[in-house]
């Protein structure tokens, strides 16, 4: 016997900037502002302390900050002139401004973003397998 469970796993943003600043996405301040303003304007909860890759040279630099609502990562390519974020929030947000913020802060000249809602459909749960979860 099965019992649909409407199961809502929030929003994921998927952005890819090209065109930025090399110097930028090389320079952890940046980053680590950028990650600052988006936690305080979207009210997002850091559970631990954001952790930082900085690439030696000429490279870029990787973040990822655990959230209550799930994480926020970006990994910057200053050779190609490209950033990669990743925002997954398990409860709803209002939508933000990824293409503005990201011109200011890497100097982007152009900005894809993509938002994915997770786990929007109905699923079906075994009453056995629910039964054990407990």
């Amino acid at each position: 016997m099965t019992s649909p469970v409407t199961l809502s796993g929030g929003v994921e943003w998927i952005v890819d900037a090209y065109a930025c600043d090399p110097r930028a996405l090389r320079t952890l301040g940046a980053l680590q502002g950028l990650f600052a303003r988006a936690i305080a304007e979207l009210g997002l909860t850091p559970v631990a302390e954001a952790q930082w890759h900085q690439f030696p040279g000429e490279g870029g630099v990787s973040g990822l900050v655990l959230l209550a609502e799930s994480h926020l990562a970006c990994h910057t390519f200053p050779e190609a002139r490209y950033a990669s974020l990743n925002l997954y929030c398990c409860r709803e947000r209002p939508a933000w401004d990824f293409a503005e913020r990201l011109r200011e802060a890497l100097g982007a000249g152009s900005v894809q973003v993509r938002a994915i809602r997770r786990g929007a459909g109905d699923i079906s749960i075994s009453a056995g397998l629910a039964g054990a979860a407990r």
